[in-house]
């Protein structure tokens, strides 16, 4: 049975995500900085008739909580196939690039680009031992460089997203250079924005959260034929689903 590491997936967009891979024949690993809420959405999957996962604890700005959810599934697993990197934070308001806080983009980066290389790094070993080990950092559109500095791009007027969109942005190149590194190996290793969703980030406006998890999941299960080194938003183009750096 293929397993599966998702942070932050204790609500919304991970959640979803986690119960996708349930309903695809994955054992997940439900992680959670609060463990306590992370073991309520496991009740809550179980309720569902799902069996295949378990809570961990696992705060991505924590080395010390990242190294003990390592050691611990590391106790019962060989390998992992699939690490979905979806904890995130915005930051916090104002989030605009004069107003914000150099304290609020300490903690987004925190976050949202070392919590990605800090979990990346702890189960590098494991993905390793897979098969089809396959890494989905999730992203945003916002974090397009290019589509950000479009005039006729609908979200160019977003300036509150400041924080936010240079956190993601980080977060990119770090996935272009992780995909480089793994570039000759079995690794399929792509960022993927689930699209403007209905979450605590949205005050719960935006579209709904199985097409936000569908939109994941894709990257997750690709095959050896699939892309690597991408950057993904089919809410942004629906045909392709490819969108610029």
């Amino acid at each position: 049975m293929k397993s599966a590491l998702i942070t932050g997936a204790n609500k919304g967009i991970g959640f979803e995500t986690a119960k996708q891979l349930l309903e695809n024949g994955l054992y997940v690993y439900i992680a959670s900085r609060d463990l306590k809420k992370g073991l309520q959405a496991v009740d809550k999957l179980k309720a569902q008739g799902f069996s295949n996962l378990e809570a961990v604890q696992l705060d991505v700005t924590d080395e010390n909580s990242i190294k003990t959810a390592r050691k611990e599934i590391g106790k019962k697993i060989t390998a992992i196939d699939i690490l979905i990197n979806n904890a995130g934070i915005n930051g916090g308001m104002p989030f605009t690039a004069l107003e914000a806080r150099t304290d609020q983009f300490l903690a987004a980066f925190d976050t949202n680009v070392f919590g990605v290389a800090r979990v990346t790094k702890a189960f590098i070993d494991l993905l390793q031992k897979s098969t089809e080990p396959r890494i989905v950092n999730v992203s945003t559109s916002v974090g397009s460089l290019t589509l950000q500095s479009d005039p006729n791009w609908p979200a160019y007027d977003y300036a509150k997203y400041a924080v936010y969109g240079s956190s993601k942005a980080a977060m990119n190149m770090y996935t272009v250079h992780l995909a480089y590194e793994l570039r000759d190996t079995a690794f399929k290793i792509n960022a993927v924005c689930p699209g403007y969703t209905k979450t605590d980030f949205t005050n719960h406006n935006g579209g709904e959260l199985e097409i936000a998890a569908k939109r994941i999941i894709k990257y997750a299960l690709i095959d050896k034929n699939g892309p690597t080194g991408k950057f993904f938003s089919e809410e942004s183009n629906p045909l392709k689903g490819e969108i610029p750096w």
